[in-house]
């Protein structure tokens, strides 16, 4: 029995609408392709990376600022080329490029917390509780991503210290972005739940004497998943584009703690006197990564939404 449930599961998912579309789309299937090739890259990065840029045993300052390994007095160790500390450039992007989707996706899970909470009771409550969030959140939405991420990461270096800030900087990024950012989800779902409440199965279930927690998580929360799964995919993109900005300020993560951003940062000084590997490579990934989250999020939304999709 548990077998023939299997089978059957895979069967309609094999023959679901979602995966048709996605065969039919090369640009989807590329994307996806490269996305889970740069996702396993950097979580295995312990194993692919040919140098520890965390082991200062491994690193020589003698190494600094080597050219990549085809250019003249490039060394064919380094196919990428060193920092100004001597680091593996190719080894500090795999270990960063894990950082910063660290981040992201940190960042990504805090605000689906925030935003499924606000949006839900928002959108289903709806009254003066509606109006309060919704205008705690057009009061957030005018000032910029990057402004409200400036304002707290520098609330907390100044409150925690900034010893405190550097020992936890992932953490405390994670906690910044997702709170300068989930008014995007609560509003995306307030407006789903304002148009499934009005729907015939939400007041069976009032009639049925379902309390209103229930309702809202059982029952009307799985129907929002389709502009939720769209909205995730964008909004991992911005985080890791906001940590990267952070870092470039110098209120990211720090240097010897390398993110796409720190990396940038740390090589942009440098990118005139020569040494324009140290921000360009970092800098080409972290534009291939979004690139293709970006891509794979407008796929998802022309395919949720059939007025769309021409696929």
């Amino acid at each position: 029995m548990t077998i023939e449930f299997k089978a059957s599961r895979f069967a309609r998912i094999k023959s679901s609408d979602f995966l048709y579309h996605f065969r039919r789309d090369k640009v989807a299937m590329v994307s996806f392709a490269v996305f889970m090739a740069l996702l396993v890259a950097a979580f295995l990065s312990p194993l692919i990376a040919p140098f520890d840029p965390y082991n200062l045993a491994t690193i020589d300052i003698l190494d600094s600022e080597l050219p990549p390994s085809w250019l003249d007095a490039g060394d064919s160790r380094f196919w990428l080329g060193t920092d100004v500390q001597g680091r593996d450039i190719f080894s500090t992007i795999l270990y960063g490029s894990r950082v910063s989707l660290m981040i992201g996706l940190g960042a990504v899970a805090l605000q689906l917390v925030f935003g499924i909470l606000v949006g839900l009771s928002a959108g289903y409550f709806g009254g003066r509780l509606d109006n309060l969030l919704m205008r705690i959140a057009d009061v957030q939405l005018s000032f910029s991503t990057i402004m409200v991420a400036i304002i707290v990461s520098a609330v907390f270096k100044a409150t925690l210290g900034a010893d405190f800030y550097a020992q936890h900087a992932v953490l405390m990024l994670v906690i910044i972005i997702g709170l300068a950012e989930w008014p995007q989800y609560a509003r995306t779902i307030r407006a789903t739940v304002l148009a499934e409440k009005k729907k015939e199965y939400v007041e069976a279930a009032k009639v049925m004497g379902f309390h209103s927690p229930r309702i809202m998580f059982r029952h009307i929360l799985p129907n929002c998943l389709s502009p939720i799964l769209v909205i995730s995919t964008v909004q991992v993109a911005n985080a890791i584009m906001s940590e990267a900005a952070l870092s470039f300020l110098g209120l990211g993560m720090p240097v010897d703690q390398p993110s796409l951003g720190s990396l940038i940062s740390m090589g942009f000084s440098y990118i005139f006197s020569g040494s324009w590997w140290i921000t360009a490579f970092p800098g080409l990934y972290l534009v291939l990564l979004v690139l293709v989250i970006n891509l794979l999020g407008d796929w998802l939304q022309d395919v949720f939404n059939p007025k769309l999709y021409k696929g």
